[in-house]
């Protein structure tokens, strides 16, 4: 689905054709020198924007690169909070900050840009000796590793690097494969109706300065450095810089009426809304409320709401493109929403894609995860704005244009070029050193992942098609003791077709079901009932079956080593009888 956009040299054509002595009529437009009729089909008007990326921009992206960042890190001072030692720097997580309830510490720093035998003259931080930048953590879950994500931020007048004052580095600890954002982005570029990123291999070298005069440069590995998105990055790629811009921090597009209000109600409270939507742009939330409780407006056709707030392209070519490239972690988070000042309508953009492409990673390492409803259209019905998309006939067939299309492009052979490159390129690298320490795939394993990445795009096109065919996931209600017995209701299942729904639930004391306690099957409606329960632990299971025998698993999950137990909701009853619910919350 490529779409034609008119060069300054057609626009000049066209307003000459209304010039004294020419020929007036536009259709019948032609130019002299190329001798092509003028399509007014191809003219951008204000029913039909879509936002495209500068691909100049990647041209000059060389993806056998790997920059080498030399960083010294010291002590600061207290007003910019960076009287920190580079150990508390790498000890404390995001969660731990939240704990202490402080800001994320930051540490002083002068990077500088070379390679392998040193700084290169008129690269970042050359000839500098006093710091010019701050060191912190980023990320949330990945704040966890031992290996940490760092955000550099250069100071004004101190330079920039290719146009950037914000170095993104992470390390992608839970990659086998340690390239997989590159890829993911690499690929982006490629692809016209998606905006992307830049992304270059950084191998970082440390020397910290907190921990003695002695210090000498260590190598920290490799990392992946993303073009961080900010107001510098919208203007660069095309976009209006004063626009709105929110990272989908956790937010299933309910309207959230207590959180997400306006900067001068009561209840407005930043760390609370960021919780939901980091705020990366304009601030007066006006217009995003508006777009929420649009969404939540079930009198208003989410067709009308895919026209005249979202390009229903973008929409559906940032979904297929997470579909194929098994970009599971993007249901609710691990993505922007983007609206220019002067625009009601709203587009979505890619951010976090070392997630992708993860299945046979996951199966080699006897993990459970990205499967059961993570396969196929069900991984986004627990969002409230794409099951309102996907229950669209509109919306379902511009998807499956945008996976035909998409499809067609990644098995042309490009995915294996790139992951040939890039492996060859980073194994010699990743398993020496502090990396080889924290790789989760062994050698011989890593060749396998990377051989079979174009089989899981094969896999996930096959998951696309069949999960339209299946019932939707749904949500478990907690027990509710009623006396001498305990009642369960649960959310109805749904099917495309509009086929008849059965359910079976099953209690048990552990999570394998082995002997149920109770085992019910053929439910006509969500809801079941069971006998009082004595103190302990107990797992309940419901799966919906339609007419024709396709299963679906509830959207609950019980967490164990190994991964996820789909479908099961976790609780305990304690001595008084009361009931209470196992709360997993997933990193």
């Amino acid at each position: 689905m490529r779409k034609k956009i008119l060069s300054a040299a057609c626009l000049i054509l066209t307003f000459s054709a209304f010039l004294p002595g020419c020929d007036n009529t536009f259709d019948s437009a032609v130019n002299s020198n190329l001798g092509t009729t003028i399509d007014k089909s191809e003219i951008q008007t204000e029913e039909n924007i879509h936002i495209r990326d500068k691909n100049l921009l990647y041209e000059q992206q060389n993806n056998t690169e790997i920059v080498t960042m030399y960083l010294t890190v010291s002590m600061g001072n207290s007003a910019e909070n960076t009287d920190h030692t580079w150990e508390e720097i790498n000890t404390y997580s995001a969660y731990d900050y939240e704990e202490m309830g402080v800001e994320r510490y930051k540490i002083a720093g002068l990077i500088q840009v070379g390679d392998e035998n040193g700084l290169i003259p008129g690269e970042l931080g050359y000839g500098q000796v006093a710091p010019n930048c701050t060191v912190q953590i980023r990320g949330q879950s990945s704040s966890r590793n031992v290996q940490k994500n760092y955000k550099i931020s250069i100071k004004d007048n101190k330079g920039d690097w290719r146009g950037q004052q914000t170095i993104a580095l992470n390390k992608h600890q839970g990659d086998g494969l340690r390239f997989r954002n590159k890829l993911g982005f690499d690929l982006l570029s490629e692809i016209d109706e998606l905006m992307s990123l830049r992304t270059t291999f950084v191998r970082l070298y440390v020397k910290d300065t907190t921990a003695g005069v002695d210090a000498k440069f260590e190598d920290y590995g490799i990392y992946t450095q993303v073009e961080q998105l900010n107001k510098t990055a919208l203007e660069r790629h095309g976009l209006d810089k004063r626009g709105h811009l929110y990272k989908i921090n956790f937010c299933e597009f309910y309207r959230y009426e207590d959180t997400i209000v306006l900067k001068d109600d009561p209840r407005y409270d930043t760390a609370k809304f960021e919780e939901i939507l980091e705020i990366k742009g304009d601030d007066d939330h006006a217009k995003l409320i508006r777009l929420l409780e649009r969404i939540n407006d079930y009198s208003i056709p989410i067709e009308t709401i895919l026209e005249e707030d979202f390009d229903i392209e973008n929409v559906a070519y940032w979904m297929a493109f997470q579909l194929l490239i098994g970009n599971v972690d993007t249901q609710s988070r691990n993505f922007y929403m983007y609206s220019a000042q002067n625009d009601s309508r709203w587009y979505i953009l890619s951010w976090d894609l070392d997630g992708a492409f993860k299945r046979k990673e996951w199966e080699l390492l006897e993990r459970n995860d990205y499967v059961e409803w993570e396969s196929g259209v069900s991984n986004y019905w627990g969002n409230v704005f794409f099951r309102r998309c996907l229950k669209s006939d509109a919306y379902r067939e511009a998807l499956t244009e945008a996976v035909e299309d998409i499809y067609t492009q990644l098995c042309d052979g490009r995915v294996e070029k790139y992951v040939a490159t890039y492996a060859e390129l980073l194994k010699p690298l990743v398993y020496t050193g502090r990396d080889a320490l924290y790789m989760p795939v062994t050698s011989e394993q890593y060749d396998i992942i990377a051989t079979t990445l174009v089989d899981e795009i094969k896999a996930n096109y096959q998951r696309f098609k069949d999960s339209f065919d299946k019932p939707m996931p749904f949500f478990i209600g907690v027990p509710q003791n009623d006396g001498a017995k305990i009642s369960l209701v649960w959310e109805a299942s749904y099917t495309f077709d509009a086929e008849n729904i059965s359910y079976t639930f099953e209690l048990a004391k552990d999570y394998t079901f082995t002997n149920p306690i109770v085992k019910l099957e053929n439910l006509k409606i969500p809801a079941a009932e069971f006998d009082r329960l004595p103190e302990g632990q107990y797992f309940i299971r419901v799966k919906a079956h339609d007419a024709r025998g396709q299963t679906q698993t509830a959207f609950d999950s019980y967490m164990t080593e190994n991964g996820k137990v789909y479908g099961t909701k976790c609780f305990y009853v304690d001595a008084s009888g009361q009931i209470v619910e196992d709360v997993y919350v997933e990193d």
